[in-house]
């Protein structure tokens, strides 16, 4: 039970219906949705077009989503909608251009946003209000402003220098950042999603939108065409698992990062984490060591399906869970080239909700554009804000996830779905780039070996290993750090938080909601 006489939030309970974001405006929209008589889809997608007004350097309509949906009849839906490197994209070239990996500044950054056909998909195929309701709060937000938000303003502030030409105009105050409180209009995107709204995903894909993104990403040098724009479709996919202490942890496939997470809770179900403190040397050191291991891998193997070969099969085998967790060394850290990590991805920004419908629908959703204002491109007249998605291809000549014409590269955008008994019992999502496959397994954790609820797991301090490091929040209490360094891991203290996190527990025994966002985003839990 939370110490009420310390600073903390309470897990939100409600009965009818709930969603959880990371910033508030759209949480409130989601209920209001819910409560007018649409579902958790309708609810969702209404509530990511808003956030694109409300933390524009997390998220856009030239981004990438993913989703998984848990229909009230059962099942599961998984959604992948994100975008594809051009037609005229050269490996080659890109090589004599870049060297070892891709100017994350530059148009060959930008892949072909998939999100808008992915959100349109979603509410047209599985949602019960249509495209124009779900559209019509960011509309409204887009053009009357939105409040700046504190940590929206903090990222503003650390990441405006990310933003060039038009970009600067469009998302700059007087070319500098925007404060807390100050109103942040987009009227150029709320004209995008009237043709959104009006025409489906065409009304963004062709036409004068696609024609401004084309025309701005070309003027910077990239080869993108309006075939390129036109030829986008989302995919349903067939979603990955686990068993984990009895529940069924589901992620989607490749391209994205959710092998990684799998991996990492089978190699973690190799030790016995209840002896352990929650907060302690020794957890944090498997952990760390785990994720080490677990993200080798999937910088080896994951890429777009048609490039893995047999890589799937390899990281869900449970011998290969086995086999790394054997070389953990409970006594010291692996050095960086005892794991060999290549080219691991920087953190980065993204969006994540999760809502649940008085039926029992359960979405689980993320929405990204990678880098703190992607790219730091945007077109011209409309100011859509490309995300550079493409930094996550890899340049090595033969590798797996070497960039390609019509491509996708490897993503750390994933979100998740706890399962039990073949019901969904909780959407969840962790933010943060690279870190979201740990923090799959962090959460989980925490939730089923130290029976944490489902606050205090999200509240919990944060460690993650990159590029030789352990990157580490200052919430760590000294006795571990100095633990931890003891052990021979090479500390960094994170300027931003690692990552945040939304989740909803599904209690169908009590016929209770019980939500949970992350303190170190904006947002909140809502319901009714």
């Amino acid at each position: 039970m939370r110490d009420f006489q310390t600073p903390g939030r309470s897990i939100v309970y409600a009965s009818n219906g709930l969603c959880a974001t990371s910033h508030p405006l759209a949480a409130a929209t989601a209920v209001d949705v819910l409560k007018a008589g649409g579902n958790a889809v309708d609810a969702g997608v209404a509530a990511a077009f808003l956030l694109g007004i409300c933390e524009p350097a997390m998220t856009g309509a030239a981004g990438d989503c993913f989703a998984i949906y848990a229909p009230p009849q059962g099942g599961l839906i998984g959604m992948n909608a994100s975008g594809r490197a051009p037609a005229a994209a050269d490996a080659g070239a890109l090589r004599d251009k870049h060297g070892a990996a891709i100017d994350r500044r530059s148009a060959d950054a930008v892949t072909v946003p998939g999100a808008v056909a992915g959100l349109c998909q979603l509410v047209e195929d599985h949602g019960r209000r249509g495209r124009e309701a779900a559209l019509a709060p960011a509309i409204r937000y887009a053009d009357e402003g939105v409040p700046v938000a504190p940590r929206a303003a903090f990222d503003w502030r650390i990441a405006m220098e990310n933003l060039q030409g038009s970009a600067r105009q469009h998302y700059g105050k007087n070319d500098g950042p925007y404060a807390a409180g100050d109103l942040f209009r987009l009227p150029g995107m709320a004209e995008v999603f009237r043709r959104i709204a009006a025409e489906g995903a065409k009304g963004f894909y062709e036409g004068e939108v696609a024609e401004d993104m084309v025309a701005a990403l070309q003027a910077a040098g990239g080869v993108h065409t309006l075939d390129d724009f036109a030829g986008v479709k989302a995919d349903y996919v067939d979603t990955i698992s686990t068993t984990y202490k009895g529940h069924e942890l589901i992620e989607l496939p490749p391209n994205g990062q959710g092998p990684a997470a799998l991996l990492m809770l089978d190699m973690l179900a190799q030790f016995d984490l209840t002896d352990l403190d929650p907060l302690g040397v020794d957890r944090a050191h498997l952990e760390a060591e785990a994720a080490k291991l677990a993200y080798d891998a999937r910088n080896r193997f994951v890429s777009e399906p048609a490039s893995m070969g047999d890589g799937l099969e390899r990281m869900l085998d449970p011998e290969l869970a086995g086999r790394l967790a054997a070389r953990i060394d409970r006594g010291r850290a692996l050095s960086l080239s005892e794991t060999e990590v290549i080219g691991a991805a920087e953190h980065k920004e993204t969006v994540y909700l999760c809502v649940v419908d008085g039926d029992g629908g359960a979405l689980s959703l993320i929405y990204s554009i990678f880098d703190s204002f992607g790219s730091g491109l945007a077109s011209e007249k409309f100011g859509l804000l490309f995300h550079n998605r493409g930094a996550g291809f890899n340049l090595h000549a033969g590798h797996r996830n070497e960039i390609g014409p019509g491509k996708r590269p490897m993503h750390t955008i994933i979100p998740a779905m706890l399962r039990m008994n073949g019901s969904a019992v909780m959407p969840f999502g962790v933010m943060g780039g690279q870190y979201q496959a740990a923090g799959h397994a962090r959460l989980i954790t925490n939730l089923l070996d130290f029976e944490m609820d489902l606050q205090t797991s999200i509240d919990a301090p944060r460690i993650f290993p990159q590029d030789g490091r352990l990157r580490v929040e200052h919430t760590l209490s000294p006795v571990v750090l100095e633990g931890l360094s003891g052990l021979g891991h090479d500390l960094e203290y994170v300027e931003t938080p690692i990552g945040g996190a939304q989740a909803i527990w599904i209690d169908a025994d009590r016929g209770v909601l019980m939500g949970a966002s992350d303190p170190r985003k904006d947002g909140c839990a809502l319901g009714y």
